[in-house]
C-alpha cells in the first residue's frame, strides 16, 4: 500500500531539499573562489646565450640576463614559477634564429615580450601588433620605425634607447680629447641598418667640426675584423671608435688584441670593452638600465598599455679607462678624463 504524505510532512521534505539546495551553492562559492588565476608568462628574447659559461666570461658589464631579471623583478613583487612565468629564448650568438624564436614564444600565448636586442625587438614587432613588447637596447627607435616618438610610442613596443647616434658623436669627441693631433680616424661599424647609418652621420658632424677625417669600415661578419684593421693600419688611421653593436661585442677580446698589436686608440662603446683590455669607453650604465626593463614589465602586468609608457633614455653614463692598456700604447690620459671616470682600471 502506498504510503500517503501529508501537507506538513511534504512541506518538511521541501524545506529539506531548499536546505541542501542552499548548503551545497555555499560551498561552491569558496571552490569557485579559490579556482587559480591565469599566471602571466614573460618571453625574454635574446641575442646571447644562457651556457653559464659564456654567460661567466662576459663580465660584469654584461651581466647575466636571466639572473639580473629576474632579481629585479622580484623586487617589484613578482616571483617567477609564483606569480609569473619566465620563457627565455637564446639565439646563442645567432641573430638569424630571433624570427623563429619570437614567433615560438608568441606561439606560447606569451603575455609580454622583453628584447634585449634592436633585431629581437624588430623581429618579435614584425609577427604581433598586440602583444606588448619591452625592448631594452634600442639605439635609434625613432629612425628605425620602432615607435612614432619617445613620448608617444602609439603602439605594442616601448622600452629603453641608448642614444646610440648621440653618443657615437660623443666618443669621437672624447677620443679627439685624449688624442688631440689625431686628423684620421677609423669607425668599425655594420652599416646595414639605418640606426648604424644615423649614428655614422653624427659622428660625420662632429668629425667636420673637429677637422678629422673619417674612415669607415663596414663589417658584416666576424671573418672580416682583421681585414678591418689591416686596412686601417694602411690608410694609417690615427685612431678608432668602435660603434655600438653586437657583433662587435661578442669579438670584443679579438677588437681589443688587434687594437693592441696595431697600437690603435680605440674608443669603444661599453665598459665590458675595456675590462677585457681596450682603452677607454663610454656609454650608459648598462647596469642600472638594465633594472628599468623590469620597471616596464611590472606596468604592463599592472594594466598599462605600452602605447602609453614613454621610450626612457638613459640617465647615467659611465666612461671607463684602462691605465694599463694606456701604458702600453704610452699613451698620457689627460688628468680631466682620469677626474671624471667612473672606473679607473689599473
Amino acid at each position: 500500500m502506498r504510503k500517503k504524505f501529508t501537507g506538513r510532512a511534504l512541506s518538511a521534505v521541501h524545506s529539506a531539499l531548499c536546505l541542501l539546495g542552499a548548503m551545497l551553492f555555499a560551498l561552491s562559492i569558496p571552490a569557485h573562489a579559490q579556482q587559480p588565476k591565469k599566471i602571466p608568462r614573460i618571453g625574454i628574447l635574446s641575442p646571447g646565450s644562457g651556457d653559464p659559461l659564456r654567460m661567466a666570461r662576459r663580465g660584469t658589464d654584461a651581466l647575466p640576463e636571466d639572473v639580473k631579471f629576474r632579481q629585479d623583478l622580484h623586487e617589484l613583487g613578482w616571483v617567477d614559477g609564483e606569480n609569473i612565468v619566465l620563457e627565455y629564448r637564446w639565439a646563442n650568438e645567432n641573430e638569424d634564429r630571433l624570427p623563429m624564436l619570437a614567433a615560438e614564444l608568441l606561439s606560447m600565448n606569451i603575455d609580454i615580450i622583453v628584447a634585449t636586442s634592436v633585431n629581437g625587438a624588430r623581429a618579435a614587432q614584425r609577427l604581433t601588433k598586440t602583444t606588448p613588447i619591452v625592448a631594452i637596447v634600442m639605439s635609434d627607435p625613432v629612425g628605425m620605425g620602432l615607435v612614432k616618438s619617445l613620448g608617444q610610442p602609439a603602439g605594442n613596443l616601448t622600452g629603453l634607447s641608448i642614444m646610440g647616434p648621440e653618443l657615437a658623436g660623443k666618443r669621437l669627441e672624447l677620443l679627439k680629447e685624449l688624442t688631440p693631433r689625431i686628423s684620421r680616424v677609423a669607425v668599425l661599424a655594420n652599416v646595414g641598418n639605418v640606426d648604424r647609418e644615423t649614428s655614422i652621420k653624427e659622428i660625420e658632424s662632429v668629425a667636420r667640426s673637429s677637422s678629422v677625417q673619417l674612415q669607415i669600415l663596414n663589417v658584416k661578419n666576424p671573418d672580416e675584423i682583421e681585414n678591418a684593421f689591416a686596412a686601417m693600419v694602411r690608410e694609417k688611421a690615427a685612431a678608432l671608435t668602435v660603434l655600438t653593436q653586437n657583433i662587435f661585442f661578442r669579438n670584443r677580446t679579438r677588437i681589443v688584441e688587434l687594437a693592441a698589436k696595431s697600437r690603435m686608440p680605440t674608443m669603444y662603446p661599453r665598459g665590458g670593452y675595456v675590462e677585457a683590455g681596450g682603452l677607454i669607453s663610454y656609454g650608459p650604465d648598462r647596469r642600472a638600465y638594465h633594472r628599468r626593463a623590469a620597471y616596464f614589465v611590472d606596468r604592463i602586468l599592472r594594466g598599462a598599455k605600452p602605447a602609453d609608457l614613454p621610450v626612457e633614455q638613459p640617465t647615467k653614463f659611465e666612461l671607463v679607462i684602462n691605465l694599463k692598456t694606456a701604458r702600453a700604447l704610452e699613451r698620457k690620459i689627460p688628468a680631466h678624463l682620469l677626474m671624471e671616470a667612473d672606473r679607473v682600471i689599473e
